[in-house]
């Protein structure tokens, strides 16, 4: 990767300087960005499904800026002003919530009755537990390999939790939910919880893909034709996600204090990275604040 390259789409800032005017946000509000950088032209875009834009950049990740920079720039209509009852560490969780609210709306959006399996209890399968609970589901099981992600889970309101590395995690979880999942949200999104996810959803059942895939997998084509299972795509999320996260967030039904389990001055970024992919930590944040000790 060239550089200099600055990761970081999760952000919370404050906006120091316009280039021109903005009904939406002043110079000293606080703002999260929302990351999807959209040609605004294309059919997708056109039709308000902006998160599927043709050309689309994602601030962070396939753009050369990001938020792990003392300053940048970003469009105006990128910027999302932050509520005053909003702390920065429930404002830093904004982001990372819209993208299980956008995977729940396009499972329901009104699960209410179903049974629901998430595969995966890291920030995204924690927050999607949180996003699919208040959208009506009657009993949510989850999976993880470590067992303090499954103690956690079940802290955070898990009716149930399973080890997905045990033989047999599928039919521990058919036989919890009574026979089969209606929605399987994979928050993980490998060959083996792929193939976990297929064979938990019931007939009819759908199963959506909430995880990043590093690569390509298979699938029983036969199954999913003869079981009518859904596969339902879903990619990150639009400004509706946002609001409703935000609504959340200020209602407490998400509580920062729940997920963000260590944070690190920018100066120690690497350490902060080593430390998110420990397995050991929920969400990790990082502070530009070269002042902020870390909590770790």
């Amino acid at each position: 990767m060239p550089l200099p390259y600055h990761p970081g789409h999760e952000i919370v800032g404050v906006v120091t300087e316009l280039n021109g005017t903005s009904d939406a946000v002043t110079v000293g509000q606080r703002v999260v960005i929302e990351p999807i950088l959209a040609c605004g032209t294309c059919k997708y875009c056109q039709d308000g499904r902006y998160n599927l834009c043709a050309t689309m950049i994602f601030f962070g990740c396939t753009a050369p800026d990001g938020g792990m920079a003392d300053e940048f720039t970003v469009p105006i209509d990128r910027l999302v002003p932050v509520p005053d009852d909003l702390t920065d560490e429930q404002a830093a969780l904004i982001e990372p919530l819209s993208t299980p609210v956008h995977a729940t709306a396009l499972a329901g959006p009104d699960l209410s009755g179903k049974t629901v399996a998430i595969l995966g209890s890291g920030t995204i399968g924690l927050l999607t537990l949180a996003a699919a609970r208040r959208r009506g589901a009657a009993r949510i099981v989850m999976t993880d390999a470590l067992a303090p992600k499954r103690e956690l889970a079940l802290r955070l309101g898990a009716d149930a939790v399973f080890d997905a590395t045990a033989d047999d995690v599928v039919d521990a979880v058919r036989a919890d939910l009574g026979t089969s999942a209606d929605v399987v949200f994979d928050c993980v999104a490998i060959q083996p919880t792929v193939d976990q996810a297929i064979a938990m959803a019931t007939k009819g059942g759908t199963f959506v893909v909430v995880g990043v895939p590093a690569a390509p997998v298979t699938i029983p084509l036969p199954e999913i034709q003869d079981l009518q299972i859904r596969i339902q795509g879903s990619a990150t999320y639009t400004r509706q996600d946002y609001l409703e996260s935000i609504a959340m967030l200020q209602a407490g039904t998400v509580r920062a204090e729940d997920f963000i389990t260590a944070q690190y001055p920018l100066a120690r970024a690497a350490e902060a990275f080593a430390d998110a992919s420990s397995g050991q930590q929920v969400k990790v944040l990082v502070r530009a604040d070269s002042a902020a000790a870390p909590t770790a």
